[in-house]
């Protein structure tokens, strides 16, 4: 079994994006880098001489290079593809869980074209649920991030906290600024909690 597959970045077997991406370098932890970007371009490179690259294919790998590079930063717990509570038909690409905002979401997108309106619409929904969490998309296409950030400060996109490319000296600032909260287990959720509970014992218990 494979450190994807250990970790659970991936499950299953023969996925072909873990096999490219095993391809790609013969073990992700041992990876020299200075800075997190250095991490993220070494790997899309490496990634982007491979021979069967598609759209697809290109959307997991960013995926596992960003997931990857989380262990490295010792950003665990780290959730992937992950449902939250009370916010239905949502899948978010990263998660973690912080004590002090709560869920703070990573979409990763390689490029954005008009997918950032899902990624805007998936950091409302969570939003809604969880006030204080935070939402950043992270991409490698510089101009389009420009165009979304242009959006995010005119108010036309309101669910993304920001946008960064994974490449450039922000993603770094971001690194920094996610290892100053406190990750942790989410809590278990109870619907409804109250200390004056009717029950059908004490209902019987009254006869």
């Amino acid at each position: 079994m494979n450190q994807l597959n250990k970790l659970g970045i991936t499950v299953g077997k023969d996925n072909k994006a873990e096999i490219v991406f095993d391809q790609l370098m013969p073990d992700f932890l041992k990876v020299n880098y200075k800075k997190p970007s250095d991490y993220i371009r070494t790997y899309w490179d490496a990634y982007k001489k491979h021979p069967e690259g598609n759209n697809n294919l290109n959307g997991k790998i960013f995926e596992y290079i960003l997931a990857t590079l989380f262990v490295r930063e010792g950003l665990i717990p780290l959730y992937i593809s992950a449902k939250v509570a009370f916010v239905p038909n949502v899948i978010y690409d990263l998660m973690f869980y912080t004590s002090e905002r709560g869920p703070i979401c990573i979409s990763a997108k390689t490029s954005l074209r008009e997918r950032y309106k899902q990624a805007d619409l998936e950091a409302i929904a969570l939003k809604y649920v969880h006030r204080k969490a935070l939402s950043f998309l992270v991409t490698l296409e510089e101009s389009e991030a420009k165009s979304v950030k242009a959006k995010i400060k005119s108010g036309d996109v309101i669910g993304l906290d920001n946008v960064i490319v994974a490449t450039n000296e922000e993603f770094n600032d971001l690194i920094i600024e996610l290892k100053l909260f406190n990750f942790s287990e989410p809590p278990t959720v109870k619907v409804i909690e109250s200390n004056q509970i009717v029950t059908k014992e004490k209902v019987l218990n009254l006869k």
